[in-house]
């Protein structure tokens, strides 16, 4: 079960609020293996000259893996999100996202130092005007295309490692679809050939962190 738990913490913790940036899906920074986008506020990588952030080597977990899952790279959501970007923004602070211009759950405000109450209330507590309000935003997200972020249409070696790059737009409900997708769909082997017998997003101790930082992103 370590090996399930690593996989499912490592590709949430290392993920801000989707799966590719699309400041980082071109062929350089494919090839670069590197994704550190300016922040509008100053214009530098992962806002450097504003104290938010700097591009950085990402660390990967050097603990053994167990024997649940017999293979070691064939998969690219192994040791996320190394295949693909090997230099990342490691934010500071109450900073987070993946160029450190979002606020870390629970705060808000310019330095994101104000603190931020929110209570997820019971739908059935919700009044008619609130409801509609509610499905409303979901409708709005299903029409709207994601400004930050892309889905892969096909895998880092399909891309020629990087440098054809494959993405779609996609909109941001169907965003988040795809994020439970990912995390969860079998193991690609090569070819046609796939592994079902783990699903690390619920088959595994990751199943709680990772599904409550899903609701919080969403």
């Amino acid at each position: 079960m370590l090996l399930a738990a690593l996989y499912c913490l490592l590709w949430t913790f290392q993920t801000s609020a989707g799966h590719f940036p699309r400041a980082c899906a071109s062929s350089k920074n494919l090839i670069e293996k590197e994704c550190c986008p300016p922040w509008g506020g100053d214009g530098s990588p992962c806002g450097q000259l504003s104290g938010r952030g700097s591009c950085q080597d990402i660390l990967l977990s050097k603990a053994p893996l167990g024997p649940q899952f017999p293979f070691t790279g064939v998969d690219e959501r192994e040791s996320w999100p190394s295949v693909f970007y090997n230099r990342t923004c490691q934010c500071f602070g109450n900073f987070m996202g993946f160029n450190c211009g979002s606020c870390m759950f629970g705060f808000q405000g310019p330095n994101c130092t104000e603190r931020r109450l929110l209570v997820r209330r019971n739908i059935f507590d919700l009044s008619v005007p609130e409801k509609n309000k509610f499905l409303a935003y979901l409708t709005l997200a299903k029409h709207t295309i994601s400004p930050d972020f892309v889905i892969p249409t096909g895998t880092y070696g399909q891309m020629n490692n990087g440098s054809t790059p494959m993405f779609s737009d996609i909109n941001i409900y169907d965003l988040f679809v795809w994020m439970h997708y990912y995390g969860s769909r079998d193991t690609l082997l090569g070819g046609s050939e796939v592994w079902r017998d783990i699903d690390f997003a619920h088959e595994a101790p990751g199943f709680l962190p990772w599904h409550r930082l899903f609701l919080l992103v969403l």
